[in-house]
This record gives structure tokens, sequence and C-alpha cells, in this order.
């Protein structure tokens, strides 16, 4: 996004990881341009790790706001370099939101969400946003997203889904220089990603992304499809991202005593 009577100038932003490798990633303005102002936190239904933040007291800090919610295996990929973030330029003066929007019905939990904060880590404040409100004041759409804004309460930069890690981290030094935060350096984070938090291996993946649910699995190979309360059979055999159920001990639904059989590569 170039603003009105800016003059579009192709730059290389220069960076360097913790391991000494140095990264050239491009960017089509030398100037992030104002997206809009930073919206209230208002409808958040609750507050963990912190009390409630406003965009008030939030002036002269720079903000990273990243939607998210605990089951999005997207969202676990993007974690450790959030996490790292928060950790590494906090006392720059760099404070990141988590703002828990719910897919699931059972994600309104607050007990399930206050597990899954402890669970992975997550130390700096979560806004609850089990109404959307917050969701909805962003008018976001995307689950990851990150927001960016400077310390005078404007958003200039955003980021939908996994990815990118680097211009963000960059993007994030650049405001604090604009704020006037002192040097924070080149260096870029580097992160370990063990369990459900490694990166997909999207060099040989063939398996699209899948819910597994009733109402939204794709490449239902059981005879007669998803179904409650069918009896579902096991399949000899399965393709490549194709799914199947098998209930066992001879109960006529699924969802009370089944297992499930994938053929993911």
């Amino acid at each position: 996004m170039i603003r009105a009577g800016e003059r579009k100038v192709d730059v290389y932003l220069i960076g360097r990881t913790k391991n000494g490798d140095w990264a050239g990633l491009h960017t089509t303005s030398a100037q992030l341009p104002v997206e809009s102002r930073l919206p209230s936190f208002d409808g958040a239904t609750g507050w963990l790790n912190s009390p409630p933040l406003t965009t008030d007291g939030l002036r002269g800090k720079v903000v990273l706001v990243n939607f998210w919610t605990y089951t999005c295996v997207n969202w676990l990929r993007q974690l450790p370099y959030v996490r790292a973030w928060a950790g590494k330029y906090a006392d720059h003066g760099l404070v990141v939101i988590g703002v828990h929007t719910p897919e699931f019905s059972f994600e309104h939990n607050l007990d399930n969400v206050r597990r899954a904060v402890q669970d992975m880590e997550v130390a700096y404040p979560v806004a609850i946003d089990n109404a959307y409100a917050v969701w909805n004041a962003f008018d976001n759409h995307y689950w990851p997203a990150l927001y960016f804004a400077d310390a005078q309460g404007r958003i200039r930069h955003h980021h939908f889904g996994e990815g990118e890690y680097q211009r963000s981290e960059m993007v994030i030094q650049q405001l604090l220089a604009e704020a006037g935060s002192g040097d924070t350096g080149h260096d870029l984070v580097s992160v370990e990603t063990p369990g459900v938090e490694a990166p997909a291996d999207w060099e040989t993946l063939r398996s699209p992304e899948n819910y597994a649910g009733y109402g939204r699995t794709e490449g239902f190979a059981s005879p007669g499809g998803a179904d409650r309360v069918r009896r579902h059979r096991r399949n000899k055999t399965l393709g490549i991202g194709r799914i199947a159920l098998h209930t066992g001990n001879g109960h006529p639904r699924v969802d009370v005593d089944a297992f499930m059989r994938l053929a993911i590569n």
C-alpha cells in the first residue's frame, strides 16, 4: 500500500540472524505507510497475563497485535517467533498483545484458553475476544494475523498467515527506531520449533490442510459419507489426503467411541 503522493521506491532491508546469516528482504517503499489507527480493545471479554489494556495507555509503545486461536496449526507455527519478539524487545518498548478469538465452540471456554496459554508459554498479555468485538474492530478475517502499530497509535504494517518472519521483525525494529527506543541492532531471532510448532515441509508436502470434524471435513472416504449416526466401516486402503472412520466397540455414534485412520504425506 502506497499513500497518495508518496513516491514508490524499491529498496532492500537487510537483517542478520543470530547465526550470522544475512537476509535480504524486499519491500516496495522505504517508508511504512499509515494504514489506520489502532482500534480499541474495549470489547474484550477478559484478559490473561495483564490487566485490561487501552489504546491511550499504550501510547508511546510499539504494539504488535496477534490474532490467534489455540487449535490453529498456522498460529502454532508462528508462535515461536511472536514469543521470541516479545522477550527480545520488551525492554525496548514493544508490547505484544495476543487476541484470542475462538473459531470453535469449545475455544470459548476460558479454562481451555488459560491452559493453552500456560502450556504454550504465552507470557504476554492476552485479550479474550469471545464476542468477536476486537476482531470486528480490526476488520480482521484471518488466523493468525499480525498488526504492527507505532508509538503514535497508527497501524503501519500487517501480515496474514504464517511466514515473513524476518520482514516482520525488521518492521518491529524500524518502528522501535522511529520511537527513539535506542539501538535494537539488526540481529534477528533464531528460534527452535519442536513438535506442533515445527513448520510445514512445503517442499515435499502433498496433503492439503483439512478439518477432521463432520461439518467441514474434505476427502472423507468411508462408505456413505460423514454421518454422526452412521456406523462406519474401516477402509482397506486410503489415498493421500483421504480420511476414513471406523466405529469401535459397536457404538453407532462415532463421536462416542471411534478412531480415525488418516493417510497424510
